[in-house]
């Protein structure tokens, strides 16, 4: 089975503009291809693994990906799919951000200056020092207003008061010049992104067919999902995040061992190295069988993203947890300092905000009250309750739910 075929057995492709010229170019190592990535945060997040999976198969495959950090449309920020507008970021922090996307892109992609190695790309190159006049006269007028407002890119802006702004309505100019640059540039002939982005990618075709008279290609990914419609990639503390500092190996390993049992199936076709006839064979699992291909994706997917022994680690943690085991060598902890404390103490309701396993107080005072709150395996029942200095020195374990679990250690 060659990579297009595969892409489309695991579920991954979603529309492409002309399926026999991208079948040509990914079977036979011939694309040059790129994935746009905005630095609206220091670290990638499950959003965004899809993709880098995509690139990595792409790659193996012989194909040369470009990851195109968004330095300059960062600075805007994509309003598809959004209800309000982006908080503008400053150019050191868009800087520092693509900075550290490169990093984690590393343990996708090979990079070099081999034919089918990566490379990096900042569209703040050219978008940054654009002038606007020349802009408007090369690309503006290639644009048809009316056209741009039918697009999904826009439809949740202009539905909400306050409408849309000229100011993100201009994302699929520079978005399609982007593509234009990177086939001048560098023979891009083809850009991959998620479904959300079609409207923007089939404007950086137009534009390459109006302005050279040539073809390049697009083809977007399924967004990753649940069963049920809503996106994958957030918990009660915020998005999962790909950096360590920001989400545990230990706890992202845990939201992959979480899933419903509806999307564990769905989740090891799209996004792991599994061969498919291995997969295939779990669709008459159920029950006990079923947690089994959880932990497997866990595994999987925590070490594409950490390595392997962190995966191992995890994979030790959740057992020695959920089996009852004292061992927690491995398991995420939040350190408290002395300083937090008030007389000695600290209430439950801050420590669960503080390890992020609540994303506010009243969410803390809810799950205590609703029974889903104990210490070292003692329920906790008052929505008052502390902790005091002593307990921490010695740490202690802080679990929400059946499946949340936080060492909490002073430091």
């Amino acid at each position: 089975m060659k990579i297009y075929e595969e892409l489309k057995a695991r579920g991954l492709i979603a529309q492409v503009t002309d399926e026999e010229v991208i079948r040509e170019l990914v079977n036979n190592g011939k694309a040059t291809f790129y994935i746009g990535f905005d630095p609206t945060a220091d670290s990638l997040h499950v959003g965004h693994f899809m993709a880098l999976c995509l690139m990595k198969r792409l790659q193996m495959a012989g194909n040369k990906p470009i990851a195109l950090v968004g330095g300059g449309t960062g600075m805007i920020g994509d309003p598809s799919g959004r209800s309000d507008m982006r908080s503008m970021m400053t150019n050191e922090t868009i800087d520092h951000n693509c900075e550290c996307f490169k990093k984690q892109m590393e343990k996708f992609i090979s990079f070099g200056d081999g034919p089918s190695d990566a490379m990096m790309v900042n569209n703040a190159d050219w978008l940054r020092d654009l002038n606007f006049m020349e802009f408007m006269r090369e690309v503006g007028v290639h644009f048809n207003v009316a056209n741009m407002l039918r697009t999904r890119a826009y439809e949740n802006r202009m539905a909400r008061e306050g409408g849309l702004t000229f100011f993100e309505m201009s994302y699929m100019l520079l978005q399609s010049y982007d593509f234009f640059r990177l086939y001048c540039d560098y023979g891009c002939n083809l850009q991959f992104g998620g479904d959300d982005q079609w409207s923007n990618m089939l404007g950086g075709t137009e534009l390459i067919r109006k302005k050279l008279g040539k073809d390049a290609s697009a083809m977007t990914i399924t967004l990753l999902t649940k069963h049920d419609g809503a996106k994958m990639g957030k918990t009660a503390g915020g998005a999962v995040w790909l950096d360590p500092e920001k989400t545990s190996p230990y706890d992202f390993y845990q939201y992959w061992r979480n899933v419903d049992d509806a999307d564990v199936l769905k989740c090891l076709r799209m996004l792991t190295f599994l061969p498919l006839e291995q997969i295939n064979e779990m669709e008459s699992w159920e029950g006990s069988q079923l947690n089994k291909a959880k932990e497997i994706l866990a595994y999987e997917l925590t070490t594409l993203v950490h390595d392997e022994e962190e995966a191992k680690k995890a994979e030790s943690a959740a057992k020695s947890l959920f089996g009852g085991a004292a061992d927690s060598a491995n398991i995420p902890t939040t350190e408290i300092g002395v300083d937090e404390l008030e007389n000695g103490e600290i209430d439950v309701i801050s420590l669960l905000v503080k390890s992020a396993q609540v994303a506010t107080r009243s969410d803390g005072r809810r799950a205590i009250q609703q029974g889903g709150v104990s210490i070292d395996d003692a329920k906790v029942s008052d929505v008052y309750a502390k902790v005091t200095e002593e307990q921490l020195k010695e740490g202690i374990i802080l679990k929400k739910g059946k499946k949340s679990f936080m060492k909490i250690v002073l430091k």
